[in-house]
């Protein structure tokens, strides 16, 4: 028998190393996952290297990677895919950043990168589009809330360049820098003179807005001030269908994932009560997802809780996620005419906070998958299964294999 649909679950973030709290366990390993080690049990096993061994991958180039679209010749930078994750269509040559929404002091010190992780910025990005005008530099903008704290601007204009650095210091306690251009290209000293003065401009709306008011009278930090980074130029993506001969959909809170599938011609799916967070609501995700392999060939499901937790270096956190995770995917073990496939984009250790070029879990389940002795889904059992080690490019070649949709190379 040959499946005819394939699910890709990738857990973002959820590889991690041996952490204190959990007595030198990683997450995956202190946590109890009976769904996933069952799935584990049932099907081939190994490691991936998203990108390349030694290669700290961003979620951007990991699930370039996982699609099957080397990062090395199709990314231009974060910027264009957060941007047509929130909704804005980015056409070839327009400028993406991705933003976050922060806050800065009276003194203009960045106290929190984040602005307390707020959520609802709607109304901000609506005041922003509203006031804030560059038409005197002779550019054009889109400005969209994402996710939390998220949010992502582009640009359009003659003249436009994407070599341009970011205002976020990457830490607390000093002041933003203004952006500046890399290079001596007129092209790119026109962005950067833009990307100041809509910071200039969009931080006099932040400051004087109700809900910003509201948070300090309620003893919240306010989202004052926007830091743009990862800024790139919009380039062209084959698309997956023509790719693959494979409709599909994506589903994901992360607007990062969302562009991303987006792009490469990915339906979005857009599940009510789901965050990007640890309070998300998986199982509307889940039976979302199932939903869809109804109608398309592919779906590609994102969960981001756990890179999130491992962000911010709470292991316990990170493994009560997971749990929380395993209970969600049980509907997923009795997915008839399915090729299952499970893994991380790449590593977050609590440890270090921040993504490692540790190798992530990978599983595939389904008819015809040569079953391999491994029965548990984390990082050092998953490293003696039969699928051994291999890179995220590999992985959409062995499902097409596996489905009977790939080509014979040579006679």
């Amino acid at each position: 028998m040959i499946a005819h649909k394939v699910l890709f679950v990738v857990l973002d973030g959820v590889s991690d190393r041996p952490c204190d709290a959990l007595n030198g366990l990683t997450p995956l390993e202190a946590a109890k996952t009976p769904v996933l080690d069952r799935i584990a049990a049932e099907g081939i096993c190994g490691i991936m290297d998203s990108v390349a061994p030694g290669i700290r991958p961003g979620s951007d180039t990991s699930h370039l990677a996982l699609l099957g679209y080397p990062p090395q010749e199709y990314y231009t930078g974060r910027g264009p895919l957060e941007a047509e994750g929130t909704g804005i269509h980015m056409t070839a040559g327009m400028i993406g950043f991705r933003c976050n929404f922060a806050t800065v002091d009276e003194n203009g010190l960045i106290t929190d990168r984040r602005a307390g992780r707020i959520s609802g910025t709607a109304p901000l990005a609506e005041a922003i589009r509203e006031e804030v005008d560059l038409s005197a530099l002779g550019v054009e903008f889109r400005f969209e809330s994402g996710a939390g704290h998220r949010a992502a601007l582009a640009l359009s204009g003659v003249g436009l360049g994407d070599k341009v650095s970011s205002n976020d210091p990457k830490k607390e306690g000093v002041k933003p820098p203004a952006v500046k251009p890399c290079t001596d290209d007129p092209a790119d000293k026109k962005t950067a003179e833009a990307c100041n003065e809509f910071i200039r401009q969009s931080s006099k709306v932040l400051y004087d807005h109700p809900l910003n008011i509201k948070r300090m009278e309620e003893g919240l930090p306010p989202a004052n001030l926007l830091l743009i980074r990862g800024a790139g130029k919009m380039g062209k993506f084959p698309q997956f269908s023509e790719r693959y001969g494979l409709s599909g959909s994506v589903i994901s809170a992360a607007t990062l994932i969302t562009g991303i599938g987006k792009v490469v011609g990915l339906e979005h799916i857009p599940v009510p009560g789901t965050t990007g967070s640890v309070n998300s609501d998986l199982n509307a995700k889940v039976k979302a997802a199932l939903g869809e392999l109804e109608r398309k060939d592919f779906v590609l499901m994102n969960i981001k809780g756990a890179d999130e937790a491992g962000h911010d270096g709470k292991g316990i956190q990170k493994r009560d996620f997971i749990e929380v995770i395993d209970a969600a995917l049980e509907p997923l073990l009795d997915l008839p005419d399915t090729l299952l496939v499970i893994c991380a984009d790449h590593s977050t250790p609590c440890s270090i906070k921040d993504h490692s070029a540790d190798p992530v879990p990978v599983v595939i389940r389904g008819p015809g998958v040569r079953v391999d002795r491994n029965t548990r889904f984390d990082e050092i059992s998953c490293a003696e299964g039969g699928l051994h080690r291999i890179r995220g490019l590999d992985l959409m070649p062995i499902v097409l294999d596996l489905i009977n949709k790939s080509h014979k190379y040579g006679a």
